[in-house]
């Protein structure tokens, strides 16, 4: 959390891997680090393939998640949801479409993740990262070098 009290917006720009290959793994690294989710979408439909891989994004094990439409919501380590509130008080919001950024009380991070290979999305991305920037956020840019490892980059 910044010293104003508001999350740090981090930016993932997709280029070489896809949702479906990074989500898991930042999600993995948030509760390994002891911190509950909230992935947020506008609909549910959005969120169905998120749910799907959760369940097999190893072959060994799953992502323990659940939906914000289902009961418990508030128990899960990572919710999935289309809610403004922090339904399951989570430490990290993970906004996968162009989404609202309302309801980030008690967000120490939030990550916007997009695909930089859709242009309606990137052009949301940018548009985004100015109204952001303009309200005095404190904002991150973080892209995939060659090797596929995330550099910062703003």
């Amino acid at each position: 959390m910044t010293a104003d009290g508001g999350p740090e917006i981090w930016f993932y720009h997709l280029e070489r891997s896809t949702l479906d290959q990074v989500l898991p793994v930042l999600l993995d690294k948030t509760l390994q680090r002891g911190w509950r989710a909230t992935v947020r979408a506008a609909s549910f439909e959005a969120l169905e393939p998120v749910d799907e891989r959760l369940w097999t994004f190893r072959d060994d094990s799953f992502l323990p998640h659940g939906r914000a439409d289902q009961p418990h919501a508030e128990r899960q380590p990572v919710l999935l949801s289309v809610a403004r509130e922090n339904l399951n008080r989570s430490q990290a919001l993970f906004v996968i479409d162009d989404t609202d950024l309302d309801g980030l009380e008690g967000i120490e991070r939030c990550f916007i993740i997009f695909d930089g290979r859709d242009d309606q999305a990137l052009g949301a991305a940018r548009d985004r990262w100015r109204r952001l920037k303009g309200q005095g956020a404190n904002l991150s840019y973080w892209r995939q070098a060659e090797d596929g490892r995330w550099e910062k980059a703003a």
